[in-house]
C-alpha cells in the first residue's frame, strides 16, 4: 500500500467490540486480570496500553520498520535509543544538532561514562576521522537543526556495518513522508513526533524505530523501566495528525521552496540554507535521498543580531516560539533559543552564528507569507542604509 493509505489506515483498524472507525482512547492506568495466574495483553497502561499500541504501529509502518515506541517527548525517544550504551562506549555525533541532543550528550551521558565526540562537518570522512575503538554509535540529524546540512545515510550505515557501529538517525525534519533512513540502512529512526507527525502544535511526543530485535528488546525495556510514556490522548491526537501527513507535508514543502526561492535575492539576506535549493551544497544529495525537502528554512542575515530582533519584532504571520513543523508559521533565533545551552564559543565553532534565523514554514498562503518576510526584511534593508 502506498503511504497515505498506510498513514490512514494500518495499525488502526475499527474497534473490534463498537465498530469506531477511529482508535478509541483508552484513558485507563490499569485493566482488568482474569485470574492470578493469567492476564490480558494489556495489564498496566505504563507496560502498554491499545491507544499507544496503534500509534507505534503506526509509525512503525510507515517508516518500513518492524518495532515501533511511542514516548512523551523527542528527548525522551533519544533518551530512550541511547539506552543501547553502556558506560566506556563513544558516540559521533553530527556537529550541528538540536541543543536538546547536546543537553543528553554533554550533561547526562558523559558524566555517565559515554564520550561524545562532534564530527567537523557532514560530510562522511568526517565522520570516519572521529571514530576510535570505542565506537558503538553514529548519531545524525539531516536535515540538522539549524543549518540543514545533509548527512549521507547509505554511506554511513556502509561505514557503520563494517565497523559494528549502530547508526541512529534523526528523523523529524524530514518525517518519514520524506526520507525512511531504515531503508537507506540505518538501525534506529527517532522522532519527536511533537513536530510534523503531530502537525498542530497540540501534542508533546516522541518515537523509535528499527528493525532489530536486539535493539528494540532494550529500548522497549527501558520504556517500561523509565516510564517517559505518552497518555492515550496525546497518542490519539498525534495518530490524528499522521492521517493527513502527505498533504501537510507537500504544501510545507511547496510554502518553503517558494520562500526559499524568493528570498536568496533580498539585499538583506547573506545566506539562505534550505536543501530544495541549487545553491545548497548537499542539494544532490538530498534529491537522491529524499523524496522531498521540508518545511524547515534557515536565514542568514547581513545586519547581525541586531538584524534578527528586527526582523522578529515586525514579522506578523510568524510567530515566535520554540517549536516547528505545526499547520502555523514559526520563527526561532538558534543562537537564543533552540541552541541557547551551548557556550558562545561552543555555537561559534558550529557555525550558529547570532544572525542566523529559522523559519519553520506553515501552511498559510505563500504570498501572504512573503510578504509578511518582505515588509520586515525590507525595513532592515532601510534601516541599515539611513
Amino acid at each position: 500500500m502506498q503511504f497515505e493509505t498506510l498513514a490512514i489506515h494500518d495499525g488502526q483498524a475499527p474497534d473490534s467490540r463498537t465498530g469506531s472507525v477511529t482508535v478509541p482512547v483508552f484513558q485507563t492506568s490499569t485493566f482488568e486480570r482474569e485470574s492470578l495466574s493469567e492476564r490480558r495483553e494489556f495489564f498496566y497502561s505504563r507496560i502498554g496500553n491499545p491507544t499507544r499500541q496503534a500509534l507505534e504501529s503506526t509509525i512503525a509502518l510507515l517508516e518500513n520498520g518492524r518495532y515501533g515506541l511511542a514516548f512523551a517527548s523527542g528527548v525522551a525517544a533519544t533518551m530512550a535509543a541511547l539506552q543501547v550504551l553502556k558506560p566506556g562506549d563513544h558516540v559521533v555525533s553530527g556537529n550541528d544538532i538540536y541543543g536538546g541532543s547536546y543537553r543528553i550528550f554533554e550533561q547526562l551521558l558523559r558524566p555517565w561514562g559515554v564520550t561524545t565526540t562532534y564530527s567537523e562537518n557532514a560530510t562522511t570522512d568526517s565522520y570516519l576521522a572521529c571514530i576510535t575503538p570505542e565506537t558503538r554509535l553514529i548519531w545524525i540529524e539531516t536535515p540538522s537543526n539549524p543549518l540543514l546540512q545533509i548527512s549521507d545515510i547509505s554511506a554511513l550505515a556502509e561505514l557503520a556495518k563494517q565497523r559494528g557501529i549502530i547508526l541512529a538517525v534523526d528523523n523529524t525534519f524530514a518525517s518519514p513522508y520524506f526520507q525512511r533512513p531504515l531503508d537507506l540502512g540505518a538501525e534506529i529512526v527517532v522522532h519527536s513526533t511533537t513536530k510534523y507527525l503531530g502537525g498542530h502544535s497540540d501534542v508533546m511526543g516522541g518515537a523509535v524505530v528499527t528493525n532489530n530485535t536486539a535493539l528494540h528488546t532494550v529500548i522497549k525495556n527501558y520504556q517500561a523501566a523509565a516510564g517517559a510514556i505518552p497518555a492515550p490522548w496525546e497518542c490519539w491526537l498525534i495518530m490524528r495528525g499522521i492521517k493527513t501527513l502527505k498533504i501537510r507535508m507537500k504544501e510545507h514543502e511547496s510554502n518553503a521552496l517558494f520562500l526559499a526561492k524568493a528570498l536568496e535575492n533580498h539585499p538583506a539576506v547573506h545566506n539562505v540554507y534550505y536543501p530544495g535549493l541549487a545553491s545548497h551544497p548537499q542539494h544532490e544529495l538530498a534529491k537522491r535521498q529524499m523524496s522531498g525537502f521540508g518545511g524547515m528554512i534557515t536565514l542568514a542575515l547581513k545586519g547581525g543580531g541586531s538584524a534578527v530582533e528586527q526582523l522578529i519584532d515586525q514579522v506578523r504571520l510568524f510567530v515566535l516560539a520554540d517549536s516547528l513543523g505545526g499547520v502555523e508559521s514559526l520563527i526561532a533565533s538558534p543562537a537564543r533559543m533552540t541552541l541557547a545551552a551551548l557556550s558562545e564559543d561552543e555555537r561559534q565553532r558550529r557555525g550558529c552564528t547570532d544572525n542566523l534565523v529559522r523559519l519553520s514554514v506553515g501552511l498559510e498562503n505563500a504570498l501572504d507569507l512573503k510578504k509578511d518576510l518582505f515588509d520586515a526584511l525590507d525595513a532592515i534593508t532601510e534601516t541599515q542604509t539611513q
